[in-house]
């Protein structure tokens, strides 16, 4: 009698093209290059709304009224500045030589020893990348100042001084542009651990562990790396056409998802013009814009019909180094816009939960037997 031979299911590498959940907190649509956040186009919310509105906006689905606003202020406010035990880790992963996003992934943890609601976390998160990038310099923490906004407050801890309105204007614009993006790897990360019956706070940081990954969040940083590479507009033509002959990835340039621009290089290309213009210098840039031009010229000659485009990590890099802000900082920053797009994604996972169990296909080997002959001493190495 022969044994029964198990059919082969198909395997969607990546989950690619498997529908998980159903969610009325953002939609990307690739094809068209559209975001749309909780029912607003990417570009009618982003440049307007602040943070705290579209925060409220992701996790009540309405913008909130001004007596509603005020009070979630201040709920943020009262919960920002750090703990002790947080700032001691914050300092013993500095003495370690962990950078801002390592920092952040493992101080996040500490915030539920004071509270577990989303208002904490999402008003803690700033405060720790702030704090660990001040210690690295060797300067303390700057307290949370009790006048100012979410955004204008990270700047403020980051330096010490209280920002323009238009930088305020420009990183509440980056904050909203990225708070939230469909499935993608750590909001995906952040449901999984949610339908277990976790915690809030072990959602969000498994979360910040999937963004910590290059493929993921970590793009931006050599974005703008390639663009000082290069350093004058006539120099583009041969680095980038040398770059892809070589078979390197122009970092800045195409999307799993979008098939077009990503709508949110846009936005971001916007608010970066509107930031240098207001500064009096734009020969960034216009360098970044003409560099731009040449990488979408060279890869459709190099690799006609894979429609690589503008994505976000590109005018991230611009706008977050118009800003101030270091390398260093680009992914700690987007984990400080997400983390409210994680944290409506929990909540909506929990509303209507299944735990998330997908299956897998084995294709080892099968009918060994345990060699009789095998004997290990007990103890041994």
């Amino acid at each position: 009698m022969t044994a029964s031979v198990k059919p082969m299911t198909h395997v969607h590498s990546g989950l690619d093209g498997v529908v998980a959940a159903a969610t009325a907190l953002s939609d990307v649509d690739g094809e068209r290059g559209e975001l749309t956040i909780a029912g607003y186009p990417l570009q009618e919310l982003a440049p307007h709304a602040t943070f705290e509105e579209t925060t409220w906006l992701l996790w009540h689905g309405t913008l909130p009224a001004a007596a509603e606003l005020a009070a979630f202020r201040g709920e943020l406010a009262a919960a920002r500045p750090l703990a002790p035990a947080t700032l001691a880790v914050i300092d013993a992963c500095v003495d370690a030589g962990l950078d801002a996003m390592d920092t952040l992934r493992i101080a996040a943890g500490t915030i539920s020893l004071g509270s577990t609601e989303p208002a904490a976390i999402v008003a803690q998160c700033p405060g720790i990348v702030a704090a660990c990038w001040r210690r690295r310099r060797g300067a303390p923490p700057v307290a949370p100042h009790a006048g100012l906004g979410h955004a204008a407050n990270y700047l403020y801890m980051l330096d010490g001084a209280v920002p323009d309105p238009e930088r305020v204007r420009a990183l509440e614009t980056y904050l909203n542009t990225v708070v939230d993006h469909g499935l993608n790897a750590s909001t995906f990360t952040a449901r999984v651990v949610t339908s277990t019956g976790s915690d809030l706070v072990s959602a969000v940081v498994a979360a910040l562990g999937a963004l910590k990954g290059p493929l993921h969040g970590g793009a931006p940083g050599p974005a703008l790396d390639m663009v000082f590479e290069i350093g004058e507009a006539s120099r583009a033509e041969a680095i980038l056409r040398a770059k892809v002959a070589g078979g390197e990835k122009l970092m800045g340039f195409g999307h799993r998802v979008y098939k077009v621009r990503d709508p949110r290089a846009d936005v971001l290309a916007a608010a970066a013009e509107r930031l240098y213009t207001r500064a009096g210098d734009m020969a960034l840039y216009r360098l970044a814009r003409e560099i731009e031009a040449v990488a979408l010229r060279v890869l459709e000659e190099h690799k006609p019909g894979r429609r690589l485009q503008t994505n976000v990590e590109f005018y991230t890099a611009l706008l977050l180094h118009g800003l101030g802000l270091e390398s260093g900082l680009f992914t700690p920053t987007f984990a400080i816009g997400r983390v409210s797009g994680w944290i409506a994604h929990a909540a909506e996972q929990r509303r209507a939960n299944r735990i998330i169990r997908p299956q897998s296909e084995y294709v080892g080997p099968r009918g060994r037997r345990w060699p009789a002959d095998r004997t290990i001493p007990a103890g041994a190495a």
